[in-house]
């Protein structure tokens, strides 16, 4: 059973062992192997700052990635996300998209917020496919945006607007029933 759970201070040897993983730090903005140091503070941040959230996915209790919030702006009502997963053999087993609804409900649902924004680069079009399917929108391209092995990576720029994920969210739910994912 998939569950998201708040960072704790005990997750950080996790996170920093996930951050420098191959399979995610390829999708991620930095181009370097993160030092221990930089982490630490990082992480210190993240754990300070009431316009972020993490989240640590969990399968049956067990540790599989990450979900978080930034930028959690009230007077604007809207805040970005990102996720990934921790083990390259999750991917395309609807984990994506069990999360992906999770953190809709939580932005639109129970943070009442407006808009949810994110940014994905090029080199990533699953994850650009699955926005779509929740119902982002393509809202630009930032064009030669990151810096990566040594060439200039475009980024698409996404989003998500409250009563947009409201009018189809009984559809994306029946789709990750079909899945058979748990959505309660």
């Amino acid at each position: 059973m998939l569950s998201l759970r708040r960072v704790e201070p005990g997750d950080s040897d996790r996170m920093f062992t996930w951050r420098n993983l191959p399979h995610v730090a390829v999708h991620q903005y930095s181009d370097h192997e993160i030092a221990r140091p930089e982490h630490d503070a990082w992480f210190a941040r993240i754990l300070a700052d009431p316009r972020r959230l993490y989240w640590i996915i969990q399968d049956g209790g067990e540790p599989i990635g990450l979900a978080n919030l930034v930028d959690i702006d009230q007077q604007n009502s809207k805040c970005a996300w990102a996720f990934y997963l921790g083990a390259s053999d999750l991917r395309g087993k609807g984990i994506g998209s069990w999360v992906e609804l999770k953190v809709l409900d939580h932005v639109f649902l129970d943070l009442k917020l407006n808009k949810l924004c994110c940014e994905v680069l090029t080199s990533n079009p699953g994850v650009v496919r699955m926005h779509k399917r929740f119902g982002f929108q393509e809202e630009g391209l930032l064009r030669a945006h990151v810096r990566k092995g040594g060439q200039f990576l475009d980024a698409h720029v996404l989003g998500l607007l409250r009563d947009d994920y409201l009018a189809q969210r009984d559809d994306l739910v029946a789709m990750l029933r079909k899945l058979g994912m748990q959505t309660e």
